[in-house]
């Protein structure tokens, strides 16, 4: 009796991430690097989202915290991201606008239905299939995303409030933004930008650029631009106090009329933030020479989310900024993301009184720096000149994303892709279908069976199919069969064929049915595993003798001919 194979047991260590004490000091100091980048990033997040400086620090603990305990990727560090926080910010817009009261806590609930999202779909082991988007539509996604969080950033930059209406009430505000503009918060805002861009990279090597511009810009506010230029001396505007200790627990919070909105919140939110996390795994795996786990990243991104929304703090994803240094700085190891976790939280708890102090504008410039890094220059100055269809779903896409919805964008930019893609693979494939009744023809068959196909004197047909049989090329087994004028027999030559789809297999049915009610003797020969399963599945073998079905190629030639004499 044979031995039943049986899956092995799962190990209590299979739930957390790859932890190793093998590299703890590199692992400790790539954690302390990334939490001093993740500093100046999340207060700017939590700003510019809404929800406030402590959100995005506690955002940035906690998301980090349980990704890296129960993630798939050692060495990734999740936190919130450009991409989470332009949809973060719609998502508390939109809710504090239909309810001032309660829309905040309903943005937190958003943000763990957000992560149990993220958690179905690593069970459901959709980790692989998420980031399977055409780079095109990818590409014009996260610069729609860019654009909207530089687009978000022009008030604060210029020293006013974000406008209601979001891109497009911001864009309508332009010209009052510019005549209302603090000549204090612009100046800080350029130089931040100044410090980001033109730090020398030696600089760069001892400390992060954008903690450079926070604590030079915070230092520039309180010495030297007490009053605002050119305003009437008004002061500059900053975080304001943030409330010291651990976070209150949020209870989630539903409104019947608001549940649909937040549920599709919810999954937008969520299916951006497996795909900003798996992204930047890949990238992770491309330095570190190593795979990760795609579903079990998910689980952790979506329990890590779940954690944040649970404490008052926003959505994060994998960052590939802080994900990057890590693994510059030596980070090798889950390790790595736990340190940084827990850097973060004691400096947030022990300094949360001096971050009352820095300059909205500074976050403002760090911001929408990182929404112009987050744009695909490299691939928008190329597209046209690689793809002129694959430039318009690019630019489509953008448009759709900055000015019309994000669910759009993507939906219509993958639906487009995907006919493009199945016209030109459609194409290819019909070159595959060919019918002949001499050798003259290109076919894939050994001399003597060239030889016996012009015995028969265009009287016996060879239908030949080759290579993956999609939906698209059933258009070409019709017309082929169609412009069979005369002939005795037909021999349907599925040797070659790696893929019968359904529309295929039934116009191939079609093709055989029209020749047997002529009268023609038909042959079905080379259907073997998968493609002969669906054709009986479609009980075509019904149709035809058990002798024309299962003999070879050469056998139903010679039959062919046999039958002629």
């Amino acid at each position: 009796m044979a031995a039943v194979s049986q899956a092995p047991p799962l190990r209590f260590s299979d739930l957390f991430n790859r932890i190793s004490t093998t590299n703890i000091k590199g692992d400790l100091f790539g954690g302390v690097t990334a939490a001093v980048i993740a500093l100046p990033m999340a207060l700017a997040f939590g700003v510019a989202s809404g929800a406030g400086a402590a959100s995005g620090l506690w955002g940035a603990v906690l998301v980090g915290l349980f990704a890296a305990l129960f993630g798939g990727t050692p060495t990734l560090i999740s936190e919130p991201t450009g991409p989470m926080t332009v949809v973060m910010t719609a998502v508390i817009a939109n809710l504090t606008a239909r309810d001032p009261e309660n829309g905040l806590a309903m943005a937190f609930t958003v943000v763990m239905l957000a992560g149990v999202f993220q958690i179905l779909f690593g069970l459901l082991k959709l980790g692989r299939y998420i980031t399977q988007m055409p780079y095109t539509v990818i590409s014009g996604f996260m610069s729609g995303i860019g654009i909207i969080l530089m687009v978000l950033q022009i008030g604060p930059f210029l020293g006013q409030a974000i406008p209601k209406g979001g891109v497009v009430g911001t864009l309508q505000a332009i010209p009052q933004l510019i005549g209302q503009a603090r000549g204090s918060e612009v100046l800080l805002a350029l130089i931040t930008l100044a410090i980001l861009w033109f730090t020398p990279a030696r600089l760069k090597k001892v400390a992060p650029p954008q903690l450079i511009a926070l604590i030079l810009g915070t230092l520039l506010s309180l010495s030297l631009l007490q009053g605002d230029i050119g305003s009437g001396g008004e002061g500059v505007r900053r975080i304001g106090e943030i409330a010291s200790g651990f976070p209150k627990f949020q209870l989630p919070y539903f409104e019947a009329s608001q549940l649909q909105l937040m549920l599709v919140n919810a999954a937008v939110l969520g299916m951006l933030g497996c795909i900003d996390a798996l992204l930047t795994a890949v990238i992770a795996d491309s330095v570190t020479r190593t795979e990760h786990n795609s579903n079990k990243e998910l689980i952790g991104q979506g329990l890590g989310n779940l954690a944040s929304g649970l404490f008052g703090g926003i959505a994060g994803a994998g960052a590939t900024m802080g994900t990057v240094v890590n693994i510059q700085a030596g980070g090798r190891s889950a390790l790595s993301g736990i340190s940084r976790a827990l850097v973060l939280m004691i400096v947030i708890l022990a300094g949360a009184r001096l971050a009352a102090q820095i300059p909205q504008a500074v976050l403002a410039g760090i911001a929408l720096k990182v929404g112009f890094d987050i744009v695909d220059w490299s691939f928008l100055k190329r597209a046209h000149r690689i793809s002129l269809s694959g430039a318009l779903i690019t630019y489509l896409v953008i448009v759709l994303t900055v000015l019309v919805d994000l669910i759009a964008a993507v939906g219509i930019g993958v639906f487009i892709a995907n006919i493009l893609t199945i016209d030109k693979m459609s194409a290819l494939q019909s070159k595959a279908v060919k019918s002949v009744s001499t050798s003259d023809g290109d076919l894939l068959i050994p001399d003597e069976e060239k030889a016996l196909l012009d015995q028969g004197k265009g009287e016996v047909l060879l239908f030949q199919l080759n290579g993956a049989m999609i939906f698209g090329v059933a258009k070409a087994i019709a017309r082929e069969h169609n412009a069979i004028t005369s002939c005795q027999s037909v021999i349907f030559d599925l040797g070659e064929v790696s893929h019968l789809g359904v529309t295929a297999a039934l116009a191939l049915e079609n093709a055989v049915e029209e020749a047997v009610e002529k009268g023609r003797s038909v042959y079905v020969v080379g259907a073997c595993d998968v493609t002969r399963r669906r054709l009986e599945q479609l009980k075509m073998f019904e149709l035809l003798p058990a002798d024309h079905t299962e003999i070879s190629r050469r056998e139903a030639l010679e039959r062919a001919i046999a039958a002629l004499n």
